[in-house]
């Protein structure tokens, strides 16, 4: 369940919707340039995503990198390299593609600014997160936040380095790892909420 203001929508698609005009690895309603679809096809997609949803004008797309950099959606004219996006203007789309990575949907309390974040292991450790929640430059009480769907924590294997990175950053990231079997799993969910606990923000939803 959203904690989200009724004044604001937000929504998260596992890619498929009847109709979309890609084929073959892509016929699930690729909405994404990178991975060698038909350009056409993709943007028939996003145009169809558009429409279904009855969105007020088209997703603001961005070129994402695993990086912590964040952008005011209503002032990009083109794809910018970005992580995060936010912005004042009800009539702005933020968007974000995500496979195993974690969806982070922040908006205030009033409806007034939203924003959402691209959060794989990468962008959590580079603070990509804590760059969006700054950009809205108020306490985190003022925000709500949904988690929206990624990798389990059980199937994500990861690395010690990676356990040692996050560790280094913050010892409270090691209730965000399991250990089985001499191996390391991640959850990204709990890693999330360990970087919103350090903004105060408690209306967490999802994950």
């Amino acid at each position: 369940m959203s904690l989200f203001p009724e004044n604001v929508n937000f929504l998260s698609t596992v890619r498929y919707i009847k109709g979309g005009r890609s084929a073959g690895n892509f016929v699930n309603f690729n909405l994404a340039l990178h991975v060698n679809d038909k350009t056409d096809s993709v943007l028939e997609n996003r145009s169809i995503l558009k429409d279904y949803y009855e969105l007020p004008s088209e997703p603001v797309w961005i070129n994402q990198t695993h990086s912590s950099i964040c952008i005011d959606a209503s002032l990009t004219e083109r794809v910018m390299e970005a992580d995060a996006s936010f912005t004042l203007n009800s009539g702005t789309v933020c968007s974000i593609l995500t496979a195993d990575c974690l969806p982070v949907f922040v908006s205030k309390k009033d409806g007034t600014m939203v924003g959402v974040a691209h959060a794989g292991w990468k962008g959590l450790i580079s603070g990509v997160i804590e760059n969006l929640i700054e950009a809205f430059g108020c306490s985190g009480e003022e925000l709500v936040v949904h988690l929206g769907p990624a990798i389990s924590k059980n199937f994500f294997e990861v690395g010690v380095e990676i356990k040692d990175l996050y560790l280094s950053k913050n010892i409270n990231f090691a209730r965000s790892f399991s250990t089985y079997r001499d191996k390391h799993y991640l959850d990204l969910y709990d890693a999330a909420k360990v970087i919103l606990a350090s903004f105060n923000i408690k209306f967490i939803s999802g994950g």
